[in-house]
């Protein structure tokens, strides 16, 4: 293509023909492996797989195809020809010839998503079409009747998501018109200004962006598909249902598509996998290894292969739409307490886990409650004080399951008693473990997450010592505030990455780290004593670690930057904040806990 520096594939061309339109397809890969069909959108062309289908075509006979109206295939002049109807006519009979005997799986972005939705939902499909991975593109039956519903029930937020909607797509009000669009669309087809639209809109580097010498003219044709289908199917939605195993991505900041209007998918599809990501609507140009490892990581699920599958929930289809559903969390201390729980409840909404304990024994028997649950989970052994190895066990988790959507930093230990009773080895293990490991966490996980430039979130479990001076408690409060302190900066720092970070601060929670925080000063059997009341203390409390887990999914999902958790957290932040003179006279009182 000779308007573009991007390297093609080699592809081996042909054509297909459907009811007399001829679609040019391009294959990659030995056609006795399981066939993937790539279906573009507007106003690309095969062209827009260039950088996915190479590696997709290591381990699959992968083909793409022009839709009618683009590139090298037919352009009819009747914008009838352009209904889904005939799109997944088109799609049906390039599945019947590049695989007769076997059902293909689906990859299709856009408009693409759009017909392939329609082929999904023909009682055909089950024979014809294995599995459908769906990019930035609604089923447009699905997206009328969520309209109707939303509307039907005018709650605030419904509204809200309709309005959203409405602005989002009010360009495609503009495509119906006569004249106008044409003449706007022919300035916009100059590779070179689409390239910086592109760029401009969603950050899209304009060197992965490969179009056709044909961009202008696909860009006028396609404006059939808008004209053919948008207000039928939204005025007379006939949502059907399939069976046909979907991944559904759900790309959070798409100009054109609002995530919300996803969350009915789930009622037409029985097998819906759903992944939102914190990216843009030509996710294959902006994040295209990303992308690829999606579709490679869901494939291996449906074909059977028996490779991991990191990115993807595997053994939990689900009835409503999560957003953690399919992601990687790493959670250190993961053996009990806190991070156990944290564990189960993120296993509940289908993620998948890597435990990491100093107690290897732990993180296996949390691990296999996690796949109780039905989620995928592994066990490591890690001590978060040893930097090196830390850094190495970030390699390994990345090189073995991928890079991690979430991380939650959550080992700790304690130390009560006075700062200058406490020895150096004290006060060395204690800062080691609790500050230098969050740090430690934060730092290569955050840097994995960086290069991979699709966001992800990272949990640092402080305290409420961390803003309540205590004299009991000093060296305690200084790693935890330390924490609380790094958190918030780290936040700052990779807010442009889109990626959350959250301090969580516990107040009296029960858990095995009272039963185990040395007390600086005392003597063995002193220090058993005054340990074992503050544990029977407590235990009494009665606020368990599973409902501090119920505040970290939360604040994973809305992005809270400081959660105080207990009711005492939650007072003694608000004092410290406003009324620090209160905190200083507290500190003074003799009282341990």
């Amino acid at each position: 293509m000779s308007e573009t520096a991007v390297h093609q594939p080699a592809w081996r061309r042909g054509t297909v023909t459907n009811n007399g339109i001829r679609l040019a397809t391009y294959e990659l890969g030995d056609s006795s492996k399981p066939t993937v069909l790539l279906v573009h959108g507007w106003p690309d062309t095969h062209h827009l797989w260039t950088h996915i289908a190479p590696r997709l075509a290591e381990k699959y006979h992968v083909v793409a195809y022009d839709c009618r109206g683009f590139g090298d295939s037919d352009r009819p002049r009747q914008v009838a020809a352009y209904r889904l109807d005939e799109l997944a006519d088109d799609l049906y009979a390039i599945a019947e010839s590049v695989s007769p005997e076997e059902s293909v799986h689906v990859v299709a972005h856009d408009w693409g998503s759009v017909q392939t939705w329609e082929a999904v939902s023909r009682p055909r499909a089950q024979a014809r079409i294995a599995s459908f991975v769906s990019v930035s593109g609604p089923n447009l039956d699905h997206l009328g009747q969520f309209v109707r519903d939303q509307v039907a029930n005018p709650t605030p937020r419904h509204l809200r998501n309709v309005l959203a909607q409405t602005t989002s797509s009010a360009y495609t009000g503009l495509f119906q018109l006569p004249v106008l669009p044409n003449i706007l669309l022919r300035v916009m087809g100059s590779p070179t200004v689409w390239k910086q639209f592109l760029r401009t809109v969603e950050g899209t580097p304009p060197e992965n962006v490969d179009v056709a010498d044909s961009l202008r003219r696909d860009m006028v044709t396609g404006l059939a598909l808008y004209r053919a289908n948008i207000r039928a199917k939204l005025l007379r939605p006939n949502p059907r249902t399939t069976a046909v195993p979907v991944l559904q991505v759900v790309n959070e900041r798409d100009i054109a598509l609002r995530p919300a209007i996803y969350d009915n998918t789930a009622t037409y599809a029985s097998k819906l996998w759903r992944r939102d990501t914190p990216t843009g609507h030509w996710l294959p140009y902006t994040h295209p290894d990303y992308l690829t490892g999606l579709i490679l990581d869901f494939l291996a699920v449906q074909t059977n292969s028996g490779e991991p599958a990191p990115a993807i929930e595997r053994a939990r289809l689900f009835a409503e739409p999560r957003a953690l559903a399919g992601k990687l969390v790493v959670i250190t201390g993961a053996g009990s307490g806190i991070g156990r729980e944290t564990a189960l409840a993120l296993a509940e909404r289908g993620c998948e886990l890597v435990l990491a304990d100093l107690d290897l024994a732990a993180a296996d028997e949390t691990a296999h409650a996690c796949k109780v649950a039905g989620s995928a989970a592994h066990a490591y052994l890690l001590d978060v004080s040893d930097t090196a190895d830390f850094a190495a066990f970030a390699v390994r988790v990345r090189d073995a399951h991928g890079v991690p959507d979430i991380v939650v930093n959550n080992a700790g230990i304690g130390l009560a008693g006075g700062v200058l009773d406490a020895t150096d080895e004290q006060v060395d293990r204690l800062l080691d473990v609790n500050l230098r490991g969050v740090v430690t966490g934060s730092r290569e996980f955050g840097r994995q997450m960086v290069e991979r430039g699709v966001g992800g979130h990272i949990v640092n479990i402080a305290s409420a010592a961390a803003f309540t001076p205590s004299r009991s408690l000093g060296l305690y409060s200084a790693s935890k505030a330390g924490v609380l302190l790094f958190s918030e900066s780290l936040r700052a720092e990779l807010a442009e990455h889109r990626i959350g970070v959250s301090a969580i601060c516990p107040g009296l929670v029960d858990t095995n780290i009272v039963s185990s925080t040395p007390i600086a000063g005392l003597d063995a059997e002193t220090e058993r004593s005054q340990r074992d009341r503050l544990d029977r203390f407590y235990q009494r409390r009665g606020f368990t670690p599973d409902r501090v887990a119920s505040e970290i999914v939360a604040a994973i999902e809305r992005n809270k930057a400081v959660v105080p958790v207990t009711v005492e957290a939650k007072v003694g932040y608000r004092i410290y904040r406003f009324a620090p003179w209160l905190s200083r006279i507290g500190a003074r009182q003799k009282v341990t806990g």
